[in-house]
């Protein structure tokens, strides 16, 4: 095992309309959870293109970002390794876009609208406490602009670059 700690860096969208909040319903390691549309920051990309792009991989629909909703650390004991896995989530509010006809995820089995109540009554199937946490956040009004984000063009360069 490497001596070497750093967190995984996700990103989610919290997406609201009409009072009702998007979601996703996946499988887990820890059996069927709701999320929000995210995932993992992937190499070469930044954390604005990541929500974008997790959001379509997962609900099939475009994604704006309009705004920054809050940044969220917390760690949870994985039940696959047993090990403690340490997460950096990026949480945007935006727009929801255009639909396509495209096959959600691997592991997404739906997409589902839920109230705020709903999504507290089923609190204990969130994918982890940082679910609801945003929505308030996301409630309270929290919101930074997006220029409080930089991405270094040596991130997007290619491979070959040093």
């Amino acid at each position: 095992m490497s001596t070497l700690w750093k967190p995984s860096v996700t990103v989610a969208a919290i997406i609201e309309r009409d009072g009702q909040f998007l979601l996703v319903e996946e499988e887990t390691n820890d059996g069927i959870r709701f999320n929000q549309p995210a995932g993992h920051l992937d190499p070469g990309e930044s954390l604005i293109t990541a929500v974008s792009r997790e959001t379509l991989e997962e609900t099939a629909h475009d994604f704006s970002a309009e705004s920054l909703v809050g940044v969220y650390l917390s760690r949870y004991v994985s039940s696959r390794t047993g090990e403690n896995v340490t997460y950096l989530r990026f949480a945007f509010t935006g727009l929801l876009g255009a639909a396509h006809d495209q096959p959600l995820d691997h592991g997404i089995l739906r997409t589902v609208w839920m109230t705020y109540d709903e999504l507290r009554a089923c609190e204990a199937k969130h994918r982890s406490p940082l679910v609801l946490q945003c929505v308030d956040d996301y409630l309270a009004g929290k919101r930074s602009p997006l220029s409080l984000l930089s991405t270094h063009p040596s991130v997007t360069e290619s491979d070959d670059v040093r």
